[in-house]
């Protein structure tokens, strides 16, 4: 099964060039490094390729569900929460990962090596009044 690439423009052209490339490497958001995540939609089913912000520490990644700030998870949220097993593209290299959310102190620190690798998370934090999810991704 073949995964779509998202309906919203500059997501899709990100996305594209990754497949294109073979490679996350030189593709940033806002001047930041990416990763690719390969998620079943929780309803559909069906494989989507979802760019993220990479944070990464000791070969296991987080996932930070901001959606901007808004007061709503983006819908990857639901997505990861339905099925978190999938594939992570960081650079060249593709690996399967189990995702599970984060809570208390493993939450905090994860954040912490969230926002110093995107500082607008914590902007976004701000932005709503829900606590924004965090998944800490680990290899299979």
């Amino acid at each position: 099964m073949t995964a779509e690439l998202s309906p919203t423009e500059w997501v899709r052209n990100q996305t594209q060039r990754i497949l294109e490339e073979g490679t996350t490497d030189g593709i940033k958001v806002l001047g930041r490094p990416i990763v690719l995540l390969t998620l079943r939609g929780a309803k559909s089913g069906k494989l989507r390729y979802t760019p993220v912000m990479r944070v990464e520490h000791d070969g296991r990644y987080v996932v930070v569900a901001s959606n901007g700030g808004d007061e709503k998870h983006p819908t990857w949220y639901h997505n990861i929460k339905a099925h978190p097993e999938f594939p992570l593209q960081d650079g060249a290299v593709t690996k399967d990962y189990a995702a599970r959310e984060l809570e208390g102190p493993e939450r905090d620190e994860w954040w912490q090596r969230a926002v110093a690798a995107f500082p607008q998370y914590a902007d976004y934090q701000v932005k709503t009044d829900r606590l924004i999810p965090l998944f800490v991704l680990e290899p299979k």
